[in-house]
């Protein structure tokens, strides 16, 4: 069995008098693409925060590699490898494409030279993944379209060197071809030995592309299993996919 990467145990986010989590626990094996579904309001976005530290847990522990990281800071969960894609991208609107993915590459601060090579490198290893992205390198990332501000946000977040990648619905708002090709890029991101725990509203896409599935509902766990099951459950198939 492959290592486990990720580790979340009994899981709890209140929002004022509002249990938003209601003791979630889950594992994320090293090299899986996992995915979280469930509607709106579920707490899929809540856990990848709460993961990511960005949001305040009320108890339970997140271990990744090994290690506690519950109360450890947004920026140092980076710095270890685990890089959050924010829903709505929010890239930086008024810095050029260059600037947003070197802003990426911020948790990986060094004067060495071999890390200032590695940047570089890992940068071109962007543009050819998004080539879009080398064409519009001088561009304002505000001015992309929604696509290619998807392009530039996970591009940004690959900078940073990820081990896991939390992808909080990166096909919102986004055109069918354009959603065709950011899960191309997710599968082939994968394929590099990044693993993937994806959070998505486009419940047949992401059962698709992941080797397995946790179905939330209003902040519990209530079904999980291979993807290939998960899609011919009747119930699953009623809430989720159309029929």
């Amino acid at each position: 069995m492959a290592k486990i990467l990720l580790k979340v145990e009994n899981l709890v986010v209140n929002y004022g008098a509002i249990r938003a989590l209601k003791g979630i626990s889950f594992e994320v094996a090293k090299g899986e693409i996992i995915t979280l579904i469930g509607a709106n309001g579920a707490g899929k976005s809540t856990t990848l925060h709460a993961i990511s530290n960005v949001i305040k847990k009320t108890s339970g522990s997140v271990i990744f590699d090994g290690k506690e990281i519950s109360s450890a800071a947004p920026d140092s969960i980076v710095a270890s490898g685990l890089v959050q894609v924010p829903e709505g991208r929010r890239i930086f609107a008024n810095l050029s494409v260059r600037d947003n993915l070197e802003m990426g590459a911020y948790s990986r601060r060094s004067v060495t030279a071999a890390e200032k090579q590695a940047i570089r490198k890992d940068m071109e290893k962007v543009f050819e993944i998004f080539p879009r992205l080398k064409e519009r390198i001088r561009q304002v990332g505000g001015t992309l379209s929604g696509g290619e501000q998807q392009m530039l946000a996970m591009g940004r977040s690959l900078m940073a060197s990820p081990r896991l990648l939390l992808l909080d619905e990166p096909s919102m708002g986004l055109a069918p071809i354009l959603v065709d090709e950011i899960f191309s890029v997710i599968k082939g991101i994968n394929e590099t030995g990044t693993t993937v725990l994806l959070v998505e509203q486009n419940a047949y896409k992401a059962l698709e592309l992941a080797s397995r599935a946790y179905i939330l509902e209003t902040g519990e766990i209530v079904k999980s299993g291979l993807t290939s099951d998960l899609m011919k459950d009747e119930a699953v198939k009623a809430a989720y996919l159309g029929g």
